[in-house]
């Protein structure tokens, strides 16, 4: 499919009940700059995916090789293409199923070099699980957010530009690596609200499980600012502390949840008093 000549701006900001910031007010904006640039020259999204992943790994060869300062900006210059991907589908029509798995498979990938690179093989895997669980749980928030409103979550890929083959194979990538975190989480969160709710919840009390604070906290916690955050650590010569950065984050996710029982809760006892 040929993309058009001139990119329809308006169509390429995915629209998010919370923002990202630095996504929003840096790396969006940037992307945006090279947006028609991709669109004369005709690149195809999966092309830039492929490209900024590249980034990564050149990033943490380098970072393996002792340096600092050029694989942080790499980071920075692969979150603005990392942007631009999604911005350039949504803009010419070109979202896929494929392009999805790709970039969501291929940024896992990226994040693993990266993270052994810099804590050896080992804590590299298990830094990189919990990243992706936190980006799992803000996938998941947003989720259970515009559910419980009766909103749409995602809008439907385009099949024209998916290769059945290549397809099946992300899909089952997919559903190894990010489907079992899906699940475990989901559960873990469905089973939260029972509990907090005293049974089946109502929709007032699952919209007051989903309220937007703990949504906007996951939502600043994406790969963007997790990037940003790791590029400036490795610049300052401190990336080992980008591990430590994790657990705080992780902390941070586990008092939201809290929170967002304890909302269940307070809305259960405003009933109770005014009965």
């Amino acid at each position: 499919m040929t993309p058009p000549k001139t990119p329809d701006l308006a169509q390429t900001r995915k629209a998010r009940p919370a923002d990202e910031w630095l996504a929003e007010t840096v790396f969006r904006p940037l992307a945006q700059t090279l947006l028609p640039l991709s669109v004369r020259l005709e690149l195809r999204p999966t092309q830039i995916v492929l490209f900024h992943t590249g980034l990564a790994l050149l990033a943490a060869w380098q970072l393996r090789r002792g340096q600092r300062l050029t694989p942080a900006l790499l980071l920075q210059l692969k979150t603005v293409l990392d942007n631009l991907d999604g911005q350039l589908a949504r803009a010419t029509d070109q979202t896929t199923l494929t392009g999805r798995y790709l970039d969501s498979e291929l940024d896992v990938l990226g994040n693993l070099a990266l993270l052994s690179a810099v804590h050896g093989p080992l804590l590299g895997l298990a830094a990189n699980t919990l990243l992706s669980l936190i980006l799992t749980t803000d996938y998941l928030w947003e989720r259970e957010y515009r559910e419980a409103r009766g909103e749409v979550f995602r809008a439907p890929a385009a099949r024209g530009g998916d290769h059945p083959a290549v397809l099946a194979a992300l899909e089952a990538v997919y559903q190894w690596y990010f489907v079992p975190q899906e699940k475990q989480l989901g559960h873990l969160f469905a089973s939260r609200l029972t509990r907090a709710a005293g049974g089946l919840p109502t929709p007032a009390q699952r919209r007051a499980y989903v309220s937007l604070p703990p949504l906007t906290l996951s939502a600043n916690l994406g790969l963007s600012s997790q990037l940003t955050l790791f590029g400036a650590l490795i610049a300052l010569n401190r990336p080992r502390w980008y591990a430590s950065a994790l657990l705080l984050q992780a902390g941070a996710l586990a008092g939201a949840q809290l929170r967002r029982e304890e909302r269940v809760r307070m809305l259960n006892r405003n009933a109770r008093a005014r009965r």
